[in-house]
C-alpha cells in the first residue's frame, strides 16, 4: 500500500505515541537516514461492495489522474509572498446544498467545496481496521495513532456536517467516521452522532446502498439486531457483498441459526468464489450455535 500524505502523518503520530525512535543508519557523509515503519495490512476488505474490485478511494484516484488537469498558480498559505503550481487533480466534493453524491476532479477546491483527498485516504485506512466491532489491530501503538488522527478528522467533518444544508457527501463521511470512532471506543457521543447522521442521510435518500449497509451493521453491532434487519436486507438487494456477512452475523447474535445459514447459502450462490468461506462459516455456526463471523474469518490477535 502506497503511503499518501495523511497516512504518513498517521505513521508520525504512531511513532510519537510509541515514544521510540525510527530505525536510523548513517550514509557515507554521516547524515542520519530514517526509515518509516510500514502500516500493517487491513483486516476488513477495503471494498465492501465487491471484494474483487479496488477500493473506492483508489478508483477515485484513478479517475482523477485520467482527467485533464487545469494547472493553477497559487500563493503559499505559509508564506503569501511565495507561489506554488498545482498540477495534480484532487478529489473535490461540495460542502452544502447537494443531496446527491457529487465528486469532481480539480487542482483546487472552490467556494463551498472541500478537497477531501486526504480525509478519504485516511478513512479507507481506518475502514480496514475498524469498520466492524471489535476493531482489529496487531500493534497497540498503531491503534493509538489511528485513534488520534480519527479524532481530528471527526472534528473537521462534524463542523461541516453541523450545517442544516450540509451536502450528502459530507454527511456520509461524517457518519462513517462516527461509526468507526464508536468502534474504537472513543466515546459514547459517537453512537449518538452516528445515529443522527444516518437519519439525516436516509431522509435524503432512503435507498442509498452504502448508508443502509453502514446503518444496518452499525445498529446490529450496537445491540439493535432486530432494527438492523430491514437495512441489511436493503443493502443485500442493492448488491453490497459484505451485507450478507453482516446479516449472517446479525442473525447469529439473535440466536437465529437457520436464518444465518440461509443468508450464507444465498451468499454462496451470489458469490461462488466465496463458497469455501461460506461453507466454513456454516460449519462453525452448526457446531457452535453462536459465533462471530469476523472471528471465524480471521481469529483475533493482540491489539
Amino acid at each position: 500500500m502506497t503511503l499518501k500524505p495523511l497516512a504518513v502523518a498517521l505513521v508520525a503520530l504512531t511513532l510519537a505515541a510509541c515514544g521510540s525512535a525510527p530505525t536510523k543508519n548513517k550514509n557515507p557523509e554521516g547524515a542520519m537516514i530514517f526509515a518509516e515503519p510500514e502500516l500493517t495490512p487491513p483486516f476488513y476488505a477495503l471494498n465492501p461492495f465487491n471484494y474483487d474490485a479496488p477500493p473506492p478511494f483508489e478508483i477515485d484516484l484513478q479517475k482523477a489522474a485520467s482527467q485533464p488537469v487545469t494547472k493553477m498558480e497559487v500563493n503559499l498559505a505559509s508564506d503569501p509572498s511565495k507561489k506554488m503550481t498545482l498540477d495534480v487533480n484532487r478529489l473535490i466534493i461540495p460542502t452544502v446544498n447537494s443531496k446527491v453524491r457529487s465528486m469532481k476532479y480539480a487542482a483546487l477546491a472552490g467556494d463551498n467545496e472541500i478537497d477531501i483527498t486526504e480525509i478519504d485516504d485516511f478513512l479507507q485506512l481506518v475502514e480496514g481496521k475498524a469498520r466492524h466491532y471489535p476493531p482489529r489491530f496487531v500493534q497497540r501503538q498503531e491503534r493509538k495513532g489511528f485513534e488520534a488522527k480519527l479524532k481530528e478528522v471527526t472534528q473537521q467533518l462534524d463542523t461541516l456536517a453541523s450545517k442544516d444544508n450540509a451536502s450528502f457527501d459530507v454527511l456520509i463521511r461524517a457518519f462513517k467516521a462516527s461509526v468507526m470512532a464508536r468502534n474504537l471506543d472513543l466515546g459514547s457521543v459517537y453512537t449518538t452522532k452516528s445515529l443522527t447522521y444516518a437519519q439525516r442521510i436516509l431522509k435524503i435518500n432512503q435507498d442509498d446502498a452504502e448508508a443502509n449497509f453502514w446503518f444496518g451493521f452499525g445498529l446490529s453491532e450496537g445491540g439493535g439486531q432486530r432494527e438492523a434487519i430491514p437495512y441489511l436486507d436493503k443493502a443485500m438487494k442493492a448488491g453490497v457483498q459484505e451485507a450478507y456477512l453482516s446479516a449472517a452475523n446479525n442473525y447469529i447474535a439473535m440466536e437465529q441459526k437457520k436464518s444465518a445459514i440461509n443468508v450464507l447459502k444465498n451468499y454462496k450462490v451470489k458469490y461462488p468464489q466465496e463458497g469455501e468461506i461460506a461453507d466454513r462459516l456454516i460449519q462453525e455456526i452448526e457446531k457452535q450455535g453462536r459465533w462471530n463471523v469476523w472471528q471465524v474469518l480471521n481469529p483475533p490477535k493482540a491489539s
